[in-house]
């Protein structure tokens, strides 16, 4: 076994496609973890966390370019359920601002590879015509870890996408599925418009996910779809963590079926879409597609109920309307946002 840093600090041996293919294989890795031949599957979605992600925790078997990926030093990792923060763990190297606000991330992982260099020894050098590679690296610097993208998603990236890389299923989409689920009508109408604006690359990545859920015949989920898909991955590990305990709020999908235009509604996280370069020309989109089927009047009052705030917010909810009463441009991103 050898270190991962050494071969990218490499130069006249790494050429930018073998790059892009070790960065694919560190996020396969951190969703799958191959241990003994049998993959422990979505170590995040198992409630894993490994809290020391770095290019030295990156190990090769042989020095074969097919040679597998390992992830080793499990020392600092922990169990978490959904939506629970950890304690502050971090190494100055691989320290990100948000971490000591209990959020943790794999950016510096990618720069380190992308970059053969610290972080904090960079230096400025141009970087004219790598649109997607810089792209990449922004979606996963962002400081907001609402705004990041998953592992799950990173493997759908157009400059990483690849048939070779398998994409895992992410507990991501189960959560936004369950806030989707318990939103009223009028939300719901309005995360449908967004998700109609989606341009083809955002689309691989919900495509993907909807169809690790095996859908029936009809092209439609259910619960029970929902159910299987995180039984094929379970692990022990996710056992204990309870990630299972999400689908108990998901009961209201018991009694209907989902089909893929309403899953791209019920999966799409409105902060991820804010992050992304292209968002103004997609809410626009949206906005023009909620007009024609799903604004209505609103009060300001009404409003607030929707998204559960009190009688202090009504100034800033009166921006998001127009003199019609109706939501405008910026009141519906910020609508779905909530």
């Amino acid at each position: 076994m050898f270190l991962l840093r050494d071969l990218s600090f490499k130069r006249d041996s790494v050429v930018t496609q073998g790059r892009i293919s070790w960065v694919g294989r560190i996020f396969v890795s951190t969703a799958e973890c191959n241990l003994g031949g049998q993959y422990v599957t979505i170590l995040l979605a198992s409630g894993v966390v490994h809290r020391d992600l770095k290019p030295e925790n990156f190990l090769f078997t042989s020095r074969n370019e097919d040679a597998d990926m390992k992830l080793i030093d499990f020392g600092l990792s922990d169990f978490i359920r959904p939506d629970e923060r950890l304690n502050d763990c971090w190494k100055c190297f691989n320290v990100a601002p948000e971490v000591l606000h209990r959020s943790y991330i794999v950016w510096r992982l990618i720069f380190g590879v992308l970059v053969s260099s610290p972080i904090f020894c960079y230096v400025e050098a141009d970087h004219s015509g790598q649109g997607q590679s810089l792209d990449f690296v922004k979606r996963l610097l962002n400081k907001d870890y609402r705004k990041r993208m998953t592992s799950a998603q990173a493997l759908t990236h157009p400059w990483l996408r690849s048939e070779s890389h398998p994409i895992p299923l992410d507990i991501l989409v189960y959560k936004l599925v369950k806030s989707y689920l318990h939103a009223t009508p009028f939300k719901r109408a309005a995360l449908k418009a967004l998700s109609k604006a989606l341009t083809e690359d955002e689309l691989v990545y919900l495509r993907a996910q909807f169809m690790l859920l095996e859908p029936s015949e009809d092209g439609r989920v259910s619960l029970e779809n929902f159910r299987k898909a995180l039984a094929r991955n379970a692990t022990d590990a996710m056992k204990m963590s309870r990630v299972p305990d999400i689908l108990h709020a998901m009961a209201p999908l018991s009694y209907r079926k989902m089909d893929f235009e309403e899953f791209c509604a019920a999966a799409i996280s409105t902060y991820q879409l804010e992050a992304l370069e292209n968002w103004e020309q997609i809410a626009s989109t949206a906005f023009e597609h909620f007009e024609q089927e799903g604004n209505r009047v609103v009060s300001v009052e009404e409003l607030a109920r929707e998204l559960n705030v009190g009688p202090t917010a009504h100034s800033m909810l009166r921006d998001w309307l127009r003199g019609n009463g109706k939501l405008s441009l910026l009141g519906i991103p910020n609508f779905c946002m909530g």
